[in-house]
């Protein structure tokens, strides 16, 4: 691998970057994000944690919340939430217990377990944001995406 303003490089890359210069936005946005996510997911598959749990988890280390809000904070159906939160009680991440204001309606709390996966991928969030060291504002780049991300409408609940 080559070495470029000390970030190791593929061989090619410098073909690549020629050629996506012919790129609209959006492919470039697309593109970027898969590069960064696939990195990612492999690393939180060794916490037995997806993208969609690891948000979850945000939400949730700040203190129990029901799936619905967990739905709209993320930004998803009810359906997908259902999902996740799923998997992530199945992996010991997080539990589902009664609210104590009303019993009918379940909250889901971080575990134990949970709070070393998410304290570990924030550690490797930080290394992963070093890719963005060839950006000359990186803190201006992520107000640029969440101002991109903010403009975009939720998708419906899915009847939840």
């Amino acid at each position: 691998m080559a070495e470029t303003s000390g970030r190791a490089e593929f061989p090619g890359a410098e073909q690549v970057r020629g050629d996506a210069r012919s790129w609209p936005t959006g492919r470039l946005l697309s593109v970027a994000a898969r590069v960064l996510e696939v990195r990612f997911e492999r690393f939180l598959a060794g916490y037995d944690l997806t993208q969609a749990g690891l948000v979850v988890l945000h939400h949730v280390e700040e203190g129990p919340r029901s799936q619905r809000e967990l739905s709209l904070l993320c930004r998803v159906t009810d359906q997908t939430m259902s999902r996740t939160v799923e998997k992530l009680t199945r992996y010991g991440h997080v539990r589902r217990g009664a609210d104590v204001g009303d019993r009918r309606r379940l909250l889901v709390e971080i575990t134990e377990s949970g709070q070393v996966a998410l304290d570990g991928a924030r550690v490797e969030e930080r290394k992963s944001e070093q890719f963005f060291g060839a950006l000359p504002d990186y803190g201006r780049f992520r107000d640029d995406l969440i101002a991109l991300i903010g403009m975009a409408e939720p998708p419906s609940s899915g009847g939840g």
